[in-house]
């Protein structure tokens, strides 16, 4: 099941992606136009251009990024007894690490930097990577290969970090490190993942009837600054498709019995 589970969630977002939406609605423009259906090839063209003009202006992305990106907090202070740190792949770049020899990051390289930092203030601290791959079509090319390269290009290699290589989603990320570290109902651990995609993660860890401390990183909204005019079709369009995908994936995981709640609450005890 999560198998089937896996391949649901790529195809499905996959055909309602913002962009792909957007693609489907010009391609009907212009299916409509040769069809001889001018009446309607028009109305679809303005929808497009109206889409196009309201994403190319305004940051849409980031209203619906701003409640999930806000909704934990990274912790003013951390326990003086850390038992381990575990940081979530979806910050390497697998495949083009693989055709390029050499480690690439993308835009959610602050969990590695953040995971390191927490690495060195708890020296005693279990420190685990989970991160397989994500591709439904490589995956043998897995994220924790190319962290432990990074990490020992950056002078980690001494550290006991311990590598999940097997999970292709947050839920997989829960239970395959529970099963790796079995924590103590008493141990405290500390979560490093985007502030966007924190509260599923952390709905997942509930879920999984483990109690975690979240240490959110990686922020996409403009804070204090979400009501403005400014041109970038670009890097609006894939504001909102992160932000969009997380709001599908907390419903699709508590649908699907994932999760322990819609959106998971600061303090909720898990059961």
């Amino acid at each position: 099941m999560d198998s089937l589970f896996f391949l649901l969630s790529k195809l499905i977002w996959s055909l309602i992606s913002p962009g792909s939406l957007l693609t489907l609605l010009i391609i009907s423009a212009a299916m409509a136009l040769l069809a001889g259906w001018k009446k309607l090839s028009r109305r679809l063209l303005l929808t497009s251009a109206v889409l196009i003009a309201l994403l190319a202006l305004l940051p849409m992305g980031e209203w619906l990024a701003y409640p999930l990106e806000t909704r934990f907090q990274t912790p003013a202070n951390l326990p003086s007894q850390v038992a381990g740190v575990i940081v979530l792949g979806g910050s390497i770049a697998p495949g083009l690490s693989f055709r390029w020899r050499q480690p690439q990051l993308n835009n959610s390289a602050e969990r590695l930097t953040a995971f390191l930092d927490l690495a060195r203030r708890f020296p005693d601290a279990r420190l685990v990577f989970s991160g397989g791959s994500g591709s439904l079509t490589e995956q043998e090319l897995k994220e924790a290969d190319i962290a432990g390269e990074i990490f020992s290009q950056l002078g980690f290699s001494e550290y006991p970090i311990e590598f999940e290589r097997e999970s292709r989603n947050t839920f997989e990320n829960a239970v395959n490190s529970k099963r790796l570290v079995q924590p103590r109902n008493n141990d405290s651990w500390i979560l490093v993942t985007s502030a966007l995609h924190m509260p599923r993660a952390m709905g997942v860890f509930c879920q999984q009837n483990w109690q975690i401390t979240p240490y959110p990183v990686d922020y996409l909204s403009s804070r204090q600054n979400l009501l403005r005019l400014e041109y970038g079709l670009a890097q609006h369009l894939s504001t909102l498709e992160a932000a969009l995908r997380e709001w599908v994936g907390l419903l699709a995981y508590r649908v699907t019995g994932k999760s322990s709640a819609l959106l998971p609450q600061p303090g909720a005890l898990c059961h």
